[in-house]
């Protein structure tokens, strides 16, 4: 019970008195936080059916939600590894990474940076007219993000706009069985390796740790651009005129900017909270893993998918196999392992549940072909 615990905030109260003072305190701390969201909220509200200004209003919204959210996934280890250096110069490799990617994209793709992701069934035309839910869904992801709950960007944006339930349903399938593969991945290598790890990675690591973390990185984030800059460009039109594109990249590149200075949003203590991603040597395995299981997903279907179940599949085989194998420099125990996982999978089980409720009461046939009717 007391390794439960430990995975409620710190100084979380028992009485419900008490309780109740201290949700009141984190409204005072949070104050400007919630009225950001109240402006966003009524900006939504008073532009949702005006859609040259709406696919705007919701692309600079859901550009920092998604980046933040899933910042854990790309960028988690990195910023955890590297919090002694200046910020400016994760900015200038992480956003130089961003542009490039994206550039590329929308030249060999006809003005399309989602690297055809959009292109799918279901997906491949743009929105010419939007819900309210629609729009104001990057403001429901930016909740849960300072809640620090890791859910899928993929479902609760791109969701939101399927136009079936069966093209919806392929994204579903495709990400559970993202989690189920990066998690046996992730058992088997620190299992077998995972105490070779604690062994080896002792002491300060070789010089040449650092220039192959960033490069691996590199590697990772823009993988993951390749599959995720769909949930952000699904508002705008499939094909980016010149200025369009200016637009789209100078936003999330200032967004970036904001990450990075901040130091990670608060979903970053997913990452810092497990064993040993501190450590550039371990952060390097993580993202060059995930990276490989990204990249195979890519070739293997352009259907979009959820990386964020990838990412919490992931996490939660390294942590149970090391907890199991002992292979972890806190030691930590079976059962303490067990809880991060099941509230992991439970944030993400929430944001999958609140994403298809939101999809189905915009497109009720999404609801009738996700029932089979």
């Amino acid at each position: 019970m007391n390794e439960l615990a430990q995975v409620r905030p710190a100084g979380y109260p028992q009485s419900w008195t008490a309780r109740g003072r201290y949700f009141v305190q984190i409204a005072l701390r949070e104050r400007y936080f919630l009225m950001a969201l109240l402006v966003g909220f009524l900006l939504c509200g008073v532009f949702y059916d005006t859609p040259s200004v709406a696919m705007w209003l919701g692309f600079v919204m859901a550009s920092y939600s998604a980046v933040a959210n899933d910042s854990i996934q790309t960028l988690g280890t990195f910023i955890a590894s590297n919090r002694e250096r200046p910020w400016w110069q994760l900015w200038a490799w992480v956003g130089g990474i961003f542009l490039l990617t994206v550039f590329y994209s929308w030249w060999t793709h006809s003005g399309d940076v989602s690297y055809g992701r959009l292109a799918s069934k279901g997906f491949d035309q743009a929105p010419t007219s939007f819900h309210f839910l629609q729009i104001s869904a990057p403001l429901f992801l930016i909740i849960l993000t300072r809640l620090r709950m890791p859910v899928s960007t993929t479902f609760l944006l791109l969701g939101v706009f399927a136009a079936t339930g069966k093209s919806l349903g392929s994204v579903i399938t495709k990400s559970i069985s993202g989690y189920a593969i990066a998690f046996v991945c992730a058992i088997l290598l620190w299992g077998l390796l995972g105490p070779w790890m604690k062994r080896t990675f002792t002491g300060r690591p070789a010089r040449w740790w650092r220039p192959a973390q960033w490069l691996t990185t590199g590697i990772l984030w823009s993988v993951w651009l390749q599959q995720d800059a769909s949930n952000i460009a699904v508002f705008l039109p499939r094909s980016l005129s010149v200025i369009e594109l200016i637009a789209f990249a100078g936003v999330i590149f200032a967004g970036l900017g904001v990450l990075l200075y901040l130091g990670g949003e608060k979903i970053q203590e997913v990452v810092d909270e497990k064993a040993d991603v501190v450590d550039v040597r371990m952060a390097t395995v993580i993202d060059l893993l995930y990276a490989v299981i990204l990249y195979v997903f890519k070739i293997y279907s352009k259907v979009p998918m959820s990386t964020t179940w990838v990412f919490v599949g992931l996490l939660a085989g390294r942590e149970i196999s090391m907890a199991w194998r002992k292979a972890s420099s806190e030691d930590r125990t079976l059962g303490y392992a067990a809880s991060l996982v099941g509230r992991d999978l439970l944030f993400v089980v929430i944001g999958f549940v609140l994403s298809l409720i939101m999809a189905s009461v915009i497109n009720p046939a999404v609801a009738r072909g996700l029932l089979g009717g």
